[in-house]
């Protein structure tokens, strides 16, 4: 396999165990570790290092290697607020283009939010609201809206995995997605916008406030 294959593999591996909550915040990585569990040089774990330090997933520790960045509430304020504004654009834009078969598209995915919640598995329900907005910036028409989200959806996604767990939550989440629904199905444009700005800036409150507990009890 070529390195930078080898990279992109090593890459995707450690952020989806950071995104997951199976990588806690503070826990220290080496190049060595990971040479080892991949079998492969150390020049592939050092591309793919470096490029999770940009993204600012993996902070310096010294000697030791890199840790997993900490988590930062005023961080995932921001990202809530960026989110809220793209959200909210996508959602306008969305209500005066949409089709029949939008509608059933958006329905679909309301349906396995929907089973996801009932499941109780919290991964399902972060992957199932993830597509969900991803949805709303494709209907949009505007490509740029989902290219603009996308460095930032990981992020989110180490968020929602750290502070969204009650059961409550995510149903109203999947309600307030319903709502959403019907405005667009009704080519509200301003009503689809307010729900989705809404939504976020709600979101922002909850998993912020959430996230501060888990900040410190790990402290």
């Amino acid at each position: 396999m070529p390195e930078a294959d080898l990279s992109e593999k090593i890459h995707d591996s450690v952020l989806e165990a950071i995104c997951s909550g199976e990588l806690k915040a503070g826990v220290r990585i080496t190049q060595e570790e990971l040479a080892q569990k991949f079998g492969v040089s150390r020049q592939p774990v050092l591309q793919a290092m470096m490029l999770l330090r940009r993204e600012g997933f993996l902070i310096d520790a010294g000697r030791k290697g890199v840790c997993v960045a900490p988590l930062d509430v005023q961080q995932a304020r921001n990202l809530y607020v960026v989110r809220g504004a793209l959200d909210g654009a996508a959602a306008r834009l969305a209500a005066a283009n949409y089709t029949p078969h939008l509608r059933q598209r958006g329905r679909d995915l309301l349906d396995v939010g929907r089973r996801a919640v009932a499941s109780g598995h919290v991964p399902a329900v972060i992957e199932a609201d993830i597509d969900f907005h991803l949805f709303i910036y494709e209907a949009s028409g505007n490509p740029l809206i989902g290219e603009t989200a996308h460095p930032h959806w990981q992020h989110l996604r180490r968020v929602m995995a750290a502070a969204l767990s009650e059961a409550d939550l995510r149903v109203s989440v999947w309600d307030e997605h319903e709502g959403i629904l019907r405005a667009l199905e009704a080519g509200q444009t301003a009503e689809a916008e307010e729900l989705c700005r809404g939504h976020a800036e709600q979101m922002a409150d909850v998993l912020t406030g959430r996230l501060k507990v888990v900040i410190s009890r790990a402290a």
